[in-house]
């Protein structure tokens, strides 16, 4: 069995920063794509970044040069650091880590930024 355990959600001020991190664990013989989706109140869920195994990463247009997607492969660990914050980042975020070719979502994180 695989988990997804997040953690580095809270309230922020904008112009704030907060870092998301994402475990997995388990059984896991190997990760591909690792990446952090949110859903804005009232709205579907977007793709905010992810990153390939290799290395390369893609970011909505929202957030580019804003947040960073990293990751660790030695802890199994994607980040997400935000930076700049704006009222519209405001969010539940969640973590989605492609382990073992199956994809897994972790429960999410509230982040909220205040105007």
């Amino acid at each position: 069995q695989v988990q997804l355990v997040e953690s580095g959600g809270g309230l922020v001020q904008a112009g704030g920063s907060l870092r998301l991190s994402c475990v997995a664990s388990g059984s896991i013989f190997s990760i591909r794509n690792m990446g952090w989706y949110r859903q804005p109140p009232g709205k579907q869920r977007e793709l905010v970044a992810n990153m390939a195994s290799f290395g390369s990463t893609n970011y909505a247009d929202s957030v580019k040069g804003r947040f960073t997607i990293s990751r660790d492969n030695t802890k199994n660990t994607v980040y997400l650091q935000m930076n700049s914050l704006k009222p519209e980042d405001t969010a539940v975020y969640y973590c989605q880590q492609v382990i073992n070719r199956t994809t897994y979502w972790g429960q999410g994180t509230q982040v909220t930024v205040s105007s």
